[in-house]
């Protein structure tokens, strides 16, 4: 993938868009439903989700020493007796997460693997701070080595409908970017409407988001199914339009190896294969990964695993 050069803004694409709330979570419901996993592709889908995984820490506490074991876990995500015994090599997560003043840390701690270090910026979370602060900010984590950049939007813009100005930001966050790969996320909980999602999602690809993301994961309602169904449909629409590809994170509130799950039968029904890898599929998570390998320990053993028992990061 190499990336989306975005467009210039055009409305017309995305203004008038009404979307059917009750149809759109009937859909999300029966989502989890549509796929019959059982032992081994169960085991495979679950593994395939661990190298989605952005393995992330974002807490006020955070250290260089929490964030050298969050870079071990993300280098060895499940435990290597597992991973032999189902003749599994290399996994490791899609990414780690981190505040800009912790991407130094991070790099030094995966050296010598192909894992991404991403970092958040741009006032994160509530993004609420002056736009030339917010783009030193970029600036900084790039300097610091980060590849990937989690952006956070004005929710106000996509509250008064002013897509020129969201537009306009995101344009100079991306060029802030430089060739740190992007994420907007859009905070879906503030957004008030699918209908404001699914035109804050145009806005951002249009921009030239590499991701669009639903969540920082400090918002009172997170990731959703029908949230993310309103997104990846928007995905599916942008390339229809213009050709690009752009990828989708889902963040906050996906906690269980079902959720794992679920959202990724979302992306094959709604985008196909070719979203089930890294490059195109995330997901914001801290204690996801926890239950993920304690179904592949129950997978492998027959038996649950004691939680002291799998390393925690």
């Amino acid at each position: 993938m190499t990336g989306n050069p975005g467009t210039d803004l055009r409305t017309d694409g995305f203004a008038d868009i009404r979307i059917n709330t009750p149809a759109v979570e009937r859909r999300a419901a029966t989502l989890p439903a549509r796929r019959s996993l059982k032992k081994d592709h169960q085991a495979a889908w679950l593994l395939n989700a661990v190298r989605c995984i952005d393995l992330t820490t974002l807490a006020g506490d955070d250290t260089e020493d929490r964030v050298a074991r969050l870079c071990a876990k993300a280098r060895q995500p499940i435990a290597p007796e597992l991973l032999s015994a189902l003749g599994v090599e290399g996994l490791t997560t899609g990414a780690v997460c981190v505040y800009p003043t912790m991407v130094a840390a991070a790099k030094r701690a995966l050296q010598g693997t192909a894992i991404p270090v991403a970092s958040v910026a741009t006032g994160f979370p509530a993004g609420l701070m002056p736009l030339d602060l917010r783009l030193a900010e970029i600036r900084y984590a790039v300097d610091q080595g980060a590849d990937e950049i989690d952006i956070v939007i004005t929710r106000a813009h996509v509250l008064r409908g002013d897509w020129a100005a969201l537009y306009d930001e995101l344009r100079a966050m991306r060029e802030a970017c430089g060739p740190a790969r992007m994420k907007s996320i859009l905070a879906t909980g503030d957004l008030k409407s699918l209908e404001n999602v699914a035109r804050a999602s145009h806005v951002a690809m249009q921009a030239g988001s590499d991701w669009i993301k639903t969540s920082t994961g400090k918002e009172g309602v997170n990731a959703t199914l029908p949230v993310s169904l309103v997104m990846v449909r928007a995905i599916r629409d942008y390339r229809a339009q213009t050709g690009h590809i752009v990828g989708f994170k889902p963040a906050g509130g996906l906690r269980t190896a079902k959720d794992a799950i679920g959202w990724q039968v979302m992306m094959n029904e709604e985008l196909g294969r070719d979203w089930l890898t890294p490059n195109l599929f995330r997901i914001g998570a801290s204690s996801l990964l926890g239950d993920i390998e304690r179904q592949i320990s129950h997978h492998v053993t027959g038996r649950y695993s004691a939680a002291h028992r799998l390393a925690i990061a």
